[in-house]
């Protein structure tokens, strides 16, 4: 039998499902009488020429991987800065290790680079590419969630219940921030299962720059009205992409503000959002006479390397399984994913916009599922500000009625446009 090499590549961050697809992919490739090695450290090597950071893969190696989390291979961001001069050695160091097949793990960084080697080493190497990022944000099929997602979401849902019984007990709030960089789909996957009692997301605000006192401002209202209702406690669950969105002079008078090296982003993980609306909060609650604890934290780092839980384990089984298939049978260029029962394979091209950049699902605030999560927080709303509503308001804080509705009203006049 042939022993064209199949080669494995993790990108990005880690995400529950990882091994699952080496494992997968590993057992189908020696079945069909493949050699299969694995890149350790992501693309680094490759573009460094190192042909040492190599992990031969058999099935003894991989048999009980799927249901681990991390990554064997380990994973990498890191990218040179001169990645244009640097690809062509390493599109060489892919010839030199022999590799015929090679099937990328990881997000939409990943991706870019799959579509980049494919592009270059069209009839030498045929590339696969599947989804990987708790950010749920690459676009598949019938909204099929990118692995690692469902983990994710389950082991951060479990996180905030615990959290949400603590504040109950100790009469507190949490602002609890959570990854994601473009998108708000894991902090309202976890809010919305966990019962939090706010969940904030980038996709409610369509205006490119938002002030951060806005969002100080929703999250007061959250706490007025449950104090309202007779509640002294409370959990928001707030996507860290917010901090993306908000005017970089306003952000850097309350954090000290990097930007990446490579990319030239800022580093949202590197931001306190938490912290930094705890504060603007806190004032604006004394400015009206009420006076509460509030705890920031983050979740992010916690969620990556879980285990699996049985939807991740199955479907990176599906995908590492269809990836093999898929790439033997002469395919090229795909995203392999999973739509009505059956394992896909769908085109580079149909995944990038017409400028070239990938396609970025968002969360649809217009659609029924997203209305339900509103449906069920605890959050200021445009029927609040009349009659009764408005009275019960204002009596927790020592605003009157009219003045209460000029000092909040403002979040609906500014939507409504």
């Amino acid at each position: 039998m042939s022993k064209d090499i199949l080669g494995i590549i993790v990108g990005g961050g880690p995400a529950p499902g990882i091994n699952g697809v080496i494992s997968s992919a590993t057992i189908e490739a020696v079945n069909q009488g493949k050699k299969v090695i694995g890149i350790v450290g992501g693309f680094k090597p490759l573009f460094e020429g190192n042909k040492d950071s190599i992990m031969p893969l058999t099935i003894e190696d991989v048999s009980r991987l799927h249901t681990t989390g991390g990554s064997i291979l380990r994973t990498s961001r890191d990218a040179p800065e001169n990645a244009q001069q640097k690809f062509k050695t390493l599109m060489k160091t892919l010839k030199q290790l022999g590799i015929k097949y090679l099937i990328t793990i990881g997000g939409e960084g990943t991706l870019f680079m799959a579509n980049w080697i494919e592009r270059e080493g069209r009839g030498t190497i045929n590339v696969a590419h599947t989804p990987k990022t708790i950010d749920n944000d690459i676009t598949l099929p019938g909204g099929y969630s990118t692995f690692g997602y469902q983990t994710a979401r389950h082991v951060g849902v479990r996180m905030v219940n615990n959290i949400i019984e603590d504040a109950r007990t100790m009469g507190r709030w949490y602002f609890i921030s959570t990854m994601g960089r473009y998108t708000g789909h894991l902090a309202l996957g976890i809010g919305k299962a966990s019962g939090a009692t706010i969940t904030i997301i980038p996709e409610e605000f369509p205006e490119h720059k938002i002030s951060i006192q806005m969002v100080a401002d929703i999250l007061t209202g959250s706490i007025i009205k449950r104090l309202s209702m007779g509640k002294d406690y409370g959990v928001a669950v707030i996507a860290e992409g917010l901090a993306e969105k908000f005017d970089i002079e306003e952000l850097s008078k309350c954090e000290h503000i990097e930007k990446d090296e490579v990319s030239g982003k800022i580093r949202l993980s590197d931001i306190q959002l938490g912290r930094i609306l705890r504060e603007m909060v806190r004032k604006n609650l004394q400015q009206i006479g009420i006076s509460t604890t509030i705890v920031s934290m983050n979740i992010g780092y916690e969620l990556r390397a879980a285990n699996p839980i049985p939807f991740d384990i199955e479907y990176t089984r599906n995908l590492g399984y269809g990836a093999v298939r898929f790439l033997l049978k002469g395919g090229s260029g795909a995203v392999i994913t999973v739509y009505e029962g059956h394992i896909i394979p769908v085109s580079f091209v149909e995944m990038f916009d017409s400028k070239g950049a990938i396609k970025i699902r968002r969360v649809d605030i217009n659609s029924e599922t997203y209305e339900v999560a509103r449906k069920y927080m605890i959050r200021l709303e445009k029927e609040d500000f009349e009659g009764v509503r408005l009275e019960q308001l204002a009596s927790v804080t020592k605003l009157s009625p009219a003045e209460f509705k000029e000092r909040f009203g403002y979040l609906f006049k500014e939507r409504e446009r």
